[in-house]
């Protein structure tokens, strides 16, 4: 593994005063608890965080479910250092650069076929909103411009612009910002534990729930709707694994009435599930696929939609000068990301790291599992590299218990992550067993003292 531990770095990060702490307004943070005990990392190297006071952190999620390739690897690092030296920026409209097209020709490479185009953006929710944008020209340049309509899912979580939150389905993310989108609807999600609990990999019970799409059909007619979005697994709502035969069963009822189906890959591709894409492992090919995360390692921002032949082709009608889809940012194809883009995905290819990930994951379900009987646990799912592990809510305070773990694993020098009284696992792919049981017998231990 090359690392970069025999590289000189930065000086060390200054500690800073509390009131220096005020200016940044930090997200997804209850600022006012962190800001009085912040938690601050200073250097990321592997599977580890060093904090500002020197403590090594164990990392149990990758960042944020997107240092697929651990930190600070060393051939990642130097082509953003080259790039940063060659070429800083580049305009995306009108403007290209080779690495562009080189990091799209990858992507595709590993997507799953028919889809062979990549619209490049910065981040989850910008693929988000490209996607239900893509989605909704393509209906219209079709002769289908009735087709407005957009179906979610409960408890999905499709980033924060306001495509993104209007067709996701968590409420704490919506509740706050009025009406949203009008003309969407949501399918059931597809957790129960009374059903499902314990269950390795994907549930046996569940696939019915897909049917519900036939039924939002019915009600708004199949000639309003655009499209359905689905993240094959849904991470940040607490891991909920699609049960056999649901995605399955989408895909079917989607091609029949002429409704795109959209998977949000951004936390599931580049291996997180033990294949290039979550697509490949539950074997059904959508009509578009978001990414981020990943993609670069997390080391600089970028996301992406990819989109069938027959999707790009629509659009490449009227006149040879004309613009096709008037969308993108600035940032679109940053010669930077791109630079790290192509560096990581030559890694994960050198490294075999998805194929690691898929021969670990019977380590880490059985460790995992390990936890059925544990204080406090009522249920544990898992799917590749991925493990959610949920507790029982403390009566009259739903979410405490699950922040404190997290609170006090990382005490402990492991760092999980929490969605109310769910501890999510999702470590980088080159984790190794021993640092699997760690993690996994912190959570114990800590389990075991807390009340």
């Amino acid at each position: 593994m090359t690392l970069l531990s025999d590289q000189p770095r930065l000086s060390d990060p200054p500690r800073l005063a509390p009131a220096e702490l005020e200016a940044y307004w930090m997200p997804f943070t209850a600022n006012r608890q962190f800001k009085s005990k912040p938690r601050m990392m200073a250097t990321a190297e592997g599977m580890y965080y060093t904090t500002d006071d020197g403590r090594r952190i164990l990392d149990g999620f990758a960042g944020l479910w997107c240092c697929n390739a651990g930190h600070g690897r060393k051939p990642i690092v130097e082509a953003i250092q080259r790039q940063a030296a060659t070429m800083d920026y580049a305009p995306a409209f009108q403007m290209g650069h080779a690495l562009a097209f080189e990091l799209a020709n990858r992507i595709v490479e590993l997507a799953p076929k028919p889809l062979d185009h990549v619209f490049f953006c910065n981040s989850g929710s910008e693929a988000v909103d490209t996607a239900l944008k893509i989605a909704l020209a393509w209906q219209r340049a079709r002769g289908e411009g009735a087709r407005t309509r957009l179906i979610g899912r409960e408890r999905g979580y499709h980033g924060v612009g306001f495509g993104g939150i209007a067709v996701g389905g968590i409420p704490s993310n919506r509740k706050m910002f009025g009406a949203l989108m009008a003309g969407v609807d949501h399918l059931p999600h597809t957790l129960n534990i009374k059903e499902c609990a314990f269950t390795r990999g994907q549930p046996e019970w569940g696939a019915h729930l897909a049917d519900e799409l036939e039924r939002l059909v019915q009600l708004h007619d199949a000639s309003t709707i655009a499209a359905v979005i689905v993240e094959p697994m849904a991470g940040s709502t607490g891991i909920l694994v699609p049960p056999k035969g649901y995605l399955q069963r989408l895909r079917e009822i989607t091609r029949k009435h002429g409704i795109l189906l959209i998977f949000d890959e951004v936390i599931t591709a580049f291996g997180r599930v033990g294949a290039n894409f979550a697509a490949d492992l539950f074997g059904v090919v959508p009509d578009m696929i978001t990414f981020a995360k990943g993609v670069t390692s997390g080391a600089v921002p970028m996301g992406g939609v990819i989109v069938s032949n027959t999707i790009y082709q629509q659009f490449m009608s009227g006149p040879p000068g004309a613009i096709e889809l008037f969308h993108g940012y600035t940032y679109s194809a940053h010669p930077l990301a791109c630079a790290a883009g192509v560096a990581t995905l030559k890694l994960y290819k050198d490294e075999d790291l998805f194929a690691r990930a898929a021969r670990m994951a019977p380590r880490f379900e059985e460790a995992l599992h390990s936890l059925k009987g544990a204080r406090h646990v009522i249920d544990v799912r898992n799917i590749g590299l991925v493990g959610g592990i949920e507790l029982a809510g403390r009566d009259g305070a739903p979410g405490a218990r699950g922040f404190e773990t997290y609170l006090k694993c990382f005490e402990r020098g492991v760092l999980i992550r929490n969605t109310a009284d769910i501890l999510a696992l999702a470590p980088a792919l080159i984790v190794e067993e021993a640092q699997i049981d760690e993690i996994v017998s912190t959570i114990r231990d800590v389990l075991k003292d807390l009340a």
